[in-house]
Parts: C-alpha cells; structure tokens; sequence
C-alpha cells in the first residue's frame, strides 16, 4: 500500500481506539500495523493492551511473539506464547490454540 494509506489507516485506528479504548479489534489492528512497519516496543505495547482487555484474544499472543521473534527476543516469544497456548486451551479456541503450539514447538 502507498505511504499515504498506511498512515491513514494508522490514523483511523488510534481514532476509533479514542473512542472506545476497549475495542480490542482496533487494539490488536494497532500493534499489527506497527509490527508491520518494524516498530517492535510500539506493537509490544498495543498487543499487550489488547491483551490486557481481554485476555482471551489469543491471537494477540501469536503476533507478539512473532515480534518478539524477530526482534531477537525468543525467550520472551516462548513466553508469550506459552501464555497464549493456556488462555487459547482455557477459552476452548482449539483453532488458536494449534498454531500456537505448532509455533512454540519451532521455538523450542
């Protein structure tokens, strides 16, 4: 996408997280797109918002740690993961809960 829609799109996000700072839709769109554009510690801090507003969202634990992952970090990737692999088990999202111990298994 041009240079343009990207900001655009980062910019809606934050607008529509102003409005409702629980939308964990607009949350977990806000650390993709920041770990799409190479900005680590600014994905980290909205998967973990995400996170932190529903601690079910199980994806955000997959993503993160592939942020993790790339950023070098493995420990805290496996940990995150592991994390991710109880509350995916826990909330019944079997779906979930295979890539994320197909991904823990490549980093272990």
């Amino acid at each position: 996408a041009p240079r343009g829609a990207a900001k655009d799109r980062l910019a809606t996000l934050h607008a529509l997280v102003e409005v409702d700072p629980r939308d964990t839709f607009c949350l977990y769109g806000l650390a993709q797109e920041y770990a799409r554009r190479g900005d680590v510690d600014e994905a980290l801090r909205w998967y973990d918002r995400c996170i932190a507003t529903d601690e079910n969202y199980c994806y955000a634990y997959f993503h993160k740690a592939r942020a993790l992952e790339e950023a070098g970090r493995n420990d805290e990737a496996i940990g995150a993961l592991r994390i991710g692999l109880v509350r995916a088990n826990a909330s019944g999202d079997r779906h979930a809960a295979s890539e994320i111990a197909g991904y823990l298994d490549q980093l272990t």
